[in-house]
């Protein structure tokens, strides 16, 4: 996996908004998984997609596993966390795979009008359910490159530590996310109880 040592980490307002986007939303990913309209291997691929533009080396290394499980064959994974997802992705979700990577890289700031050309192309009950899975995994890289680089603290191998973080974020980061996930989860409960969509 190349490494994203310029792509600058979340603060701690980011991971709270990105946590609360995140149980906003699942119940979509869900929902189109019932309905079989966001595969598991499409699913997979919106995942690396995220985990190339954040660096996560935990969730590159969990969902490269996941996606081999799903039937993507390894090089098509290998493309994936490249950014060149073009040559193997289906036709039909490359869109959506790049619209994953954009989330990304503009960390969450979409303009209204990418989202609408998404929800247009896949409907909207597709595009939610792929939605989810981007803002899921971006929680999932929010908190495995910190858990991640915490760990490696204890090991021997040095190597899983990612540079851009230091103890004391890493630390900032895991004590607050107990909190932070009490007050989205109660959050979310109240937006979906007023039927409020957070895009």
């Amino acid at each position: 996996m190349k490494k994203k040592l310029g792509k600058k980490l979340y603060n701690i307002g980011e991971a709270f908004m990105h946590l609360l986007r995140a149980f906003n939303t699942i119940r979509y990913l869900s929902k189109a998984k019932k309905k079989n309209i966001v595969s598991q291997q499409f699913q997979e691929r919106l995942m690396l997609a995220v985990t190339e533009v954040n660096g996560c080396a935990m969730c590159s290394y969990a969902h490269t596993k996941m996606a081999l499980d799903a039937g993507l064959s390894s090089e098509e994974i290998s493309q994936l966390l490249e950014g060149s997802s073009q040559e193997n992705t289906p036709k039909d979700e490359l869109n959506a795979i790049l619209f994953a990577s954009y989330y990304a890289e503009c960390r969450a700031k979409v303009e209204k009008s990418i989202w609408l050309k998404i929800v247009k192309e896949y409907g909207e009950e597709k595009a939610l359910g792929i939605l989810a899975a981007i803002r899921i995994i971006t929680i999932g890289n929010v908190y495995g490159i910190v858990l991640g680089s915490f760990i490696s603290r204890f090991k021997k191998d040095k190597s899983k530590r990612d540079s851009r973080t230091n103890i004391f974020y890493e630390l900032i980061m895991l004590i607050t996310v107990i909190p932070f996930t009490i007050i989205t989860l109660i959050l979310s409960f109240i937006l979906r109880l007023f039927k409020v969509k957070f895009i």
